[in-house]
């Protein structure tokens, strides 16, 4: 086979349900948007993807749909250029400010990611290798991810279901959600989503954490929602119990002024989200870690040249988790597994998914002892399930939702809230 040519692109939205998860700013709508990208080739070979589901989003996916077509889905390269051209000058979006400002080439990497992935998946089936053998090889079969834990309310208000995992508001709460979190998937270390309550109060909830599991490394994320000042203070109360603390304060300038003063590493996927931002960051030690994401660096590939920046400069490296369905868990089991430094359990929200809702054949991937094992078929190894797709696009079709709006939906409970960070 000398060519892989794309002959044809379908895009479809669908919506998931989202419990009532909070966050530095607000809480998480009754439901989350996803996109699922199919490429089709002149082989009959058709690679598939996941990305956001927003409209910025989707107007972004379309956009550059129609330039990959004729491509070769193995030139990459082309490809890139294609989407870069296509893109011009798009105004910069970004899903959701939680994963950091937007900015022109964070549009391009995200909007060319949505394609490279799906590529890589066609590449595989052509080729009959897994996308891990096409990055390299597997250095590990399996993939150790991390519990998810949120302060959260029992339900959505308004006519929506009781949430199964209950109401987490105090210490107490958030230890009974790690157990569960723990005893069903067997993860071995714990984050916690801070930046909700009171410093002191999310102090406690660690400190719990940690006699409850003391065995369990934590990490404590407030999402950019402490000033400097109280970000010296929670580190030096969280000194010798935190894995790491993520995005503290905001910026990599306040990042430094914390790192000056605590001996905890300093994660981030806020600040640092594009390669333009690495230089200032090492140049002032404003981070030790970076949670990557191929859905915003630009791919697997660019995921691995952030890797080799990470080992060049002696920085840590894990993976950020968006809402998400299986395709993008396989996409990142894929990439973690080729990458030697790999040096932190990953990010998921999983488990936080409606068990019954996946577009993946046999409901998704799942974890056992913590870990994903990788998937053993062709490109990415899983297979989309058709009529979940059908049922999740018929949602978003109804739901109401496009666009991820945390501080809207808290506003219903909330009318005051404004969101502005920080706070404390």
């Amino acid at each position: 086979m000398t060519d892989l040519k794309i002959v044809a692109v379908d895009i479809t939205p669908v919506a998931l349900k989202d419990p009532p998860l909070l966050n530095s700013s607000g809480v998480h709508e009754p439901y989350a948007l996803r996109s699922i990208i199919e490429v089709h080739t002149d082989a009959g070979i058709v690679g598939v993807n996941e990305a956001y589901g927003d409209d910025a989003t989707l107007a972004l996916l379309h956009q550059s749909a129609d330039a990959v077509i004729g491509a070769d889905a193995f030139d990459l390269n082309g490809i890139g250029r294609r989407v870069a051209t296509a893109v011009g000058g798009a105004e910069a979006s970004s899903p959701t400010e939680l994963i950091g400002a937007a900015s022109h080439d964070k549009t391009v990497a995200q909007a060319f990611a949505a394609f490279e992935v799906a590529c890589f998946d066609a590449q595989g089936k052509a080729t009959g290798r897994r996308v891990v053998d096409l990055l390299g090889g597997a250095v590990r079969e399996r993939v150790d991810f991390s519990a998810y834990l949120f302060y959260k309310w029992a339900e959505h208000p308004g006519d929506f279901d009781v949430d199964p995992w209950g109401e987490a508001l105090d210490p107490d709460g958030i230890v009974d959600q790690a157990r569960r979190m723990v005893d069903k998937y067997g993860f071995g270390s714990l984050k916690l989503k801070g930046g909700v309550f009171a410093p002191e109060e999310e102090i406690e909830a660690v400190k719990a954490l940690r006699r409850a599991f003391p065995d369990r490394p934590v990490r404590l994320d407030p999402n950019a929602n402490w000033t400097v000042e109280t970000s010296h203070r929670v580190a030096a109360a969280l000194e010798g119990e935190l894995e790491y603390l993520e995005d503290p304060t905001p910026g990599i300038p306040g990042m430094a002024e914390v790192a000056a003063k605590t001996d905890l590493p300093l994660a981030t996927n806020m600040c640092v989200t594009s390669f333009a931002d690495i230089p200032e960051s090492i140049r002032l030690d404003a981070v030790q870690v970076i949670l990557s994401d191929h859905h915003f660096w630009g791919g697997l590939r660019a995921t691995q040249n952030l890797a080799a920046l990470c080992d060049t400069f002696g920085l840590g490296l894990s993976m950020h988790s968006n809402t998400h369905l299986g395709v993008s868990l396989a996409a990142m089991a894929h990439i973690a597994a080729s990458t030697p430094n790999l040096t932190y359990a990953l990010d998921t929200h999983t488990p936080w998914k409606a068990q019954d809702e996946d577009v993946v054949l046999g409901g998704g991937l799942t974890f056992t002892d913590g870990a994903l094992t990788l998937p053993r078929g062709p490109g990415l190894g899983v297979e989309l399930d058709r009529d979940a797709i059908a049922r999740l696009h018929e949602q978003y079709l109804t739901c109401g939702i496009r666009r991820r709006d945390d501080v809207g939906w808290m506003r219903r409970v909330r009318p005051e809230w404004t969101g502005k960070r920080p706070r404390f």
